[in-house]
């Protein structure tokens, strides 16, 4: 069967255009959504206060925790589709595909309840300020409300990656974030319904990119075509996702930890700071979803030539992105420190919000391209079906030491410079282990003979 112009054929034929195929679009949808994340940030501290954005910001390092696990299970089937779809098995494709969005379903209800049952303990439990708690919880209140078709979309989209179509979920990713900032326009300014308003508008946004993807994938012509007849959930199949997703996951879920850990120490200094870390995490952002385009792209390459059993083109595959990523990480993060007090005024008018931003751009801009090459080397270990092994090194390496900073270092010297700085101190040591590891890992394919 001709292939559809959408796929790209990852084991075969000359590297650096396809990935670059791959990766742009890739990258386009990751920045366009972070645009559209900044504009929620942006219409409610112009139009809603400071109170209302950090209220909006304090939501971010919980969210994740409590969604990174289950969205860990999309980078499992995104890893089992692949490998399928390099070894041209669509049947086992197509149980996978269909195992995985009953799957996603059942995690995003399950996210739903916890959601909305325990994040207000959990916003207490990290010390977030009595002026900012209750928008807070409204907010995260409404957003848990969509966690069925926020799954939806990240499996999908993830599975089509597999196949090497990125350029469908960004048209996709357009269409709802439009629609998102509409509804932001017309809620909070419109309607002045504050942080209620940001949270109504990304659910709705995100009902529209899940429908867009799931009438995609009803309409494709591989194993990935999604039938509801053939919906059901291989024992087998649901296994494999797992054994790949759930240490992706487990990793999101601690590293998530680490970062309500920071952000809990950054509310110990007061709504100003949690304004101003809000507003430069939300600039980073943008780095580093660019950045993990390529980790994205070191996945998706090696799955499928692993399939294939290619693997002297995965090495090359892998340094041919780990270059990228650095080019990536440098430019992007010294433009965004050096043009930090006009980027930080987009967030902010208050001068005192915008020198806590500076700080943290000041830290970790200028070293961003270090996180970059860890999650390249983490996509590469993945790809291969090496699932516990980056998980464990990155658990240790970056979370484990972070925290033990935060309890050592940090409280002899308790300033946000410190606080900031074990970000790239972490991302040193746990990118120099990911090397040894894939090192170690492909020689051991070569002795037995697979190269």
């Amino acid at each position: 069967m001709k292939k559809k112009s959408y796929e790209i054929d990852m084991c075969s034929g000359s590297l650096l255009p396809k990935i670059l195929a791959f990766s742009l679009p890739l990258m386009a949808s990751s920045i366009l959504q972070l645009l559209f994340n900044a504009a929620d940030m942006v219409v409610v501290g112009r139009f809603a206060g400071s109170t209302a954005l950090a209220a909006v910001g304090a939501n971010a390092s919980l969210i994740n925790l409590l969604t990174n696990l289950f969205i860990g299970f999309s980078v499992g089937a995104n890893v089992m589709v692949a490998q399928f779809y390099g070894a041209k098995k669509d049947r086992d494709m197509s149980e996978t595909v269909h195992s995985a969005l009953v799957l996603s379903q059942i995690c995003g209800i399950f996210l739903l309840a916890l959601g909305i049952l325990l994040a207000p303990q959990i916003l207490i439990l990290m010390g977030t300020p009595q002026d900012v708690l209750g928008q807070a919880v409204l907010y995260i209140r409404i957003y848990f409300v969509g966690m069925p078709v926020v799954l939806l979309y990240n499996f999908g989209s993830s599975i089509l990656r597999a196949v090497g179509d990125t350029k469908r979920p960004l048209y996709y990713l357009l269409a709802a974030g439009l629609i998102n900032i509409i509804l932001n326009l017309v809620f909070v300014i419109g309607f002045e319904m504050g942080v209620a308003g940001v949270a109504l508008a990304t659910v709705i946004s995100q009902c529209v990119s899940a429908a867009l993807i799931l009438r995609c994938m009803m309409h494709l012509e591989n194993g990935c075509k999604v039938q509801f007849s053939k919906l059901a959930m291989k024992r087998e199949k649901v296994f494999q996702i797992v054994r790949i997703g759930l240490p992706a996951g487990l990793q999101g879920t601690v590293f998530s930890l680490s970062n309500v850990l920071i952000q809990s120490s950054v509310n110990s200094f007061g709504s100003v700071a949690m304004a101003g870390n809000t507003a430069a995490s939300n600039i980073e952002g943008f780095i580093f979803m660019a950045m993990n385009s390529y980790h994205q792209t070191a996945l998706s390459f090696a799955s499928q030539n692993f399939g294939a059993g290619n693997y002297k083109r995965i090495v090359t595959a892998l340094l041919e992105c780990l270059a990228m990523v650095t080019a990536v990480g440098l430019v992007m993060g010294w433009a965004a420190y050096l043009s930090g007090n006009q980027l930080l005024g987009i967030y902010s008018s208050d001068p005192r919000v915008i020198e806590v931003g500076l700080l943290r751009l000041s830290v970790i801009c200028t070293t961003y391209c270090l996180c970059g090459l860890m999650d390249v080397l983490v996509g590469g270990l993945r790809g291969i079906g090496s699932a516990v092994l980056p998980m464990v090194v990155s658990l240790l390496g970056a979370c484990g030491f972070r925290m033990v900073w935060i309890f050592t270092v940090f409280q002899q010297n308790r300033s946000l410079w410190m606080l900031y700085l074990s970000y790239p101190v972490s991302w040193t040591l746990t990118a120099a282990i990911h090397i040894l590891c894939f090192i170690l890992i492909m020689r051991r394919q070569k002795g037995r003979g697979k190269n």
